[in-house]
């Protein structure tokens, strides 16, 4: 992977104002592949004390979009399809690893799982980007 590209990828998730509500953090970035952590915290519980889907979400979003934007070409979200599979304790640290499945000049599809910090499966997701023909806009910052 192009050094420029990983860096400029590096530097905007780490000033993504959304990802600093959750506290994620980019762990690996490589052509097609991404690794992202979170704490579970109290704040991302739901009515019931459980993690709430959409911080699950989040984290699982913020791997797809850095292992489908790490051609160095923008690429958008076409759909995700998501299955909740265990909740994680309070505290867990929680990861996402996103993986290029396959890739046409148009589109490109991922899979994605997200595991706690004892290996326990908490979701898996089937992701599709439509790939644009632009740089990402960031690489010359």
């Amino acid at each position: 992977m192009d050094d420029r590209i990983r860096n400029a990828i590096y530097r905007q998730i780490k000033n993504e104002p959304f990802g600093k509500i959750f506290g994620l953090t980019l762990v690996d970035v490589q052509e097609g592949y991404a690794k992202v952590e979170m704490v579970f915290t109290g704040d991302m519980e739901n009515m019931f004390g459980m993690a709430h889907g959409g911080a699950i979400f989040s984290l699982m979003d913020a791997a797809f979009e850095v292992a489908s934007n790490s051609h160095g070409t923008m690429a958008v979200a076409l759909n995700m399809n998501i299955n909740y599979l265990a909740s994680p304790a309070k505290g867990a640290k929680l990861t996402a690893e996103a993986r290029e499945i396959n890739k046409t000049k148009r589109t490109a599809a991922y899979d994605i799982r997200a595991t706690d910090d004892s290996g326990k499966l908490l979701a898996s997701c089937q992701s599709l980007v439509y790939r644009l023909d632009k740089p990402l806009p960031f690489l010359e910052e």
